[in-house]
Parts: structure tokens; C-alpha cells; sequence
């Protein structure tokens, strides 16, 4: 009876990671990968469906974020922040401004009960719920500036090796649309920011956008300096007919030197950015060890032999 019982517990334990291994590990979509993935590649980010149940949460949320009133010019600002971000849907928006009101509405609230716990002074009870507020209001804004940042400096770090593989590509006879086309696609697992807005340009050029027009906006979206020089050379490349291969190694050459110059600049830094700390914490540290016993041994034989003297 035992013996029956381990193999049953053997046989489940066997079934359990079989299945949780072909979900995870081995399931049919990697076959499709091996041989080359579907004829129209999904564009991450871009075919997500509106129709999806989003969860309770936020559909509070953005119908919270229907009702704020917004300057249109304002408007602009916020979903131009949101596509550099990487958030294209068209629900970006109102979830953001519903984050926004909820957040300042939840932290006063908060600080109007806590308020009494934490401090005594009416000054204090007063000034807790307004800064609450102002930091609900104001901190979404600075977490979407730091994703923001974050995105772009994605972008920035994944240049150099989007520009050798684009060069490889133009060399070995593909056009610039179908090199950008090819580069989205191989960048996807290692890259995925900078695959994405590859992939929209070739999305708007064969919308019959202009190339050029399509890489002004891949520009525009993003705001990064080092992809808005790349776009302008492109473009002056395209247009003036000059080897499109030779424009691209060199500026990748001269990207990857910049990068090394300002690593170099960071390090040279380090040294005055470290006399805060080490003043300000590793000092009094190495006083207390280095001095303490010295001040110890005062403390007990001097200050008792100086009340002797002057009695």
C-alpha cells in the first residue's frame, strides 16, 4: 500500500512538471520562434487591444480621469510625456489624471486622520494635509519625467549596437526601409524600446508617410538628442546621396566615443562627489574610534585631577 501511494505521488510530481515545463519553457509559440516567427511580426505596444477588461481599479480610475478638466495645450504636453514613456493607448491619458486626483484625494485623507498621531502642533496639522496633497498631485508627474528618463536612456544605450547592425544590413545590399524593418525586428529581444519605435516608423512609411517625415516623428516621440542626430543624418544622407553605410559607422564610432567620455567624466567626479559622505559619515566614525578611548581616558583621570587642583 505505501508503494502504491509513492508511485502515485512519484507520477503526479512528474505530471505537475511536465505540464509546468511545456507552459513555461517548451510550449508551441517557441516552435513558431524556431522557424522564424508569424509572416507579420506583433508590434509590442502597439497591438494592444482597447477592448481588454483593464480590472475594477482602473476603470475607477480613468472615469475619474474623464471627468479632470484639461487645457488642450496642456493635454498635448501630458500625452506627448506618455508616448516618450512608451504609453501609446488612448486611455494613457485619463489613467494618468485619474492617478493624479485619486492620489491627492487618498494622501489627504490619510493625512487627516494620521495628522493627530503625528504631531501636536496645529502648524503641523494644518501644513501635513496640504503638503499630502501637493505630493499626490505632483508625484505622478515625477514618476512619469523618471520613466521618461529612464526610456531614454534605453534608447541612447541601445544605439550604437542598433547602428552596427543597420550598417551590416545596408552593406549586405538591403535598402534603408528594409534595413530598418529587419533591425526592429532583431533588436525586439535584447533592445524592445528602441525595436518599438523602429517598428512604428516602418509602420508609418508604409502607411505612405514620407521616410523622412516618419523618422522626424520617430524624433519627436522620443526626444532623445542622440536619436534626433541620428534622424538628421539619415535624412541629409538620404537626401544629398552620400553612402548611407559610411554616415552610420562613423557616427556609431563617434557615439561610442562619447560614451566613453563621459564615463570618464563620471569617474572624474567620483572623487569630489565621495568628500560629502566621507565628511559627513566615515570621518566622525573613524574620530570616534581613533579618538574615543584617548577622550575616555581624559574624562576620567584629567577632569577629576583639575577639581582636585581647585579645591
Amino acid at each position: 500500500m505505501a508503494l502504491l501511494i509513492s508511485l502515485a505521488l512519484f507520477a503526479l510530481l512528474m505530471v505537475s512538471i511536465t505540464y509546468f515545463g511545456y507552459r513555461r519553457y517548451a510550449r508551441p509559440a517557441r516552435v513558431y520562434e524556431q522557424l522564424g516567427g508569424p509572416s507579420t511580426a506583433a508590434m509590442p505596444g502597439i497591438d494592444r487591444r482597447d477592448e481588454d477588461d483593464p480590472g475594477l481599479v482602473v476603470r475607477i480610475i480613468e472615469q475619474v480621469g474623464e471627468k479632470v478638466p484639461v487645457n488642450p495645450e496642456d493635454a498635448g504636453v501630458i500625452r506627448g510625456d506618455l508616448m516618450a514613456a512608451g504609453y501609446r493607448s488612448d486611455r494613457a491619458m485619463t489613467i494618468y489624471l485619474g492617478t493624479r486626483v485619486i492620489a491627492c484625494v487618498l494622501l489627504v485623507i490619510l493625512a487627516l486622520i494620521f495628522r493627530t498621531v503625528l504631531t501636536s502642533n496645529p502648524v503641523l496639522q494644518i501644513v501635513i494635509p496640504v503638503g499630502a496633497g501637493f505630493v499626490g498631485y505632483f508625484g505622478p508627474s515625477f514618476f512619469l519625467d523618471h520613466l521618461v528618463s529612464a526610456r531614454r536612456e534605453r534608447i541612447r544605450f541601445a544605439l550604437p549596437d542598433a547602428l552596427d547592425l543597420m550598417v551590416v544590413s545596408v552593406e549586405a545590399g538591403l535598402a534603408l526601409d528594409q534595413a530598418i524593418q529587419y533591425v526592429g525586428r532583431e533588436l525586439a529581444p535584447t533592445h524592445p524600446d528602441l525595436s518599438e519605435e523602429l517598428q512604428i516608423v516602418n509602420l508609418e512609411m508604409r502607411g505612405g508617410k514620407r521616410r523622412a517625415d516618419a523618422l522626424r516623428h520617430l524624433a519627436q516621440r522620443t526626444g532623445e538628442p542622440e536619436l534626433s542626430k541620428l534622424v538628421a543624418i539619415l535624412i541629409q544622407t538620404d537626401r544629398f546621396g552620400t553612402s548611407i553605410a559610411e554616415s552610420l559607422r562613423t557616427h556609431s564610432d563617434f557615439m561610442r566615443t562619447r560614451r566613453r567620455q563621459e564615463a570618464e567624466e563620471r569617474a572624474g567626479k567620483v572623487g569630489v562627489k565621495l568628500v560629502f559622505p566621507i565628511f559627513f559619515l566615515i570621518l566622525p566614525a573613524m574620530m570616534v574610534v581613533a579618538a574615543g578611548p584617548g577622550l575616555l581616558q581624559v574624562f576620567k583621570y584629567l577632569f577629576p585631577m583639575m577639581h582636585q587642583a581647585q579645591m
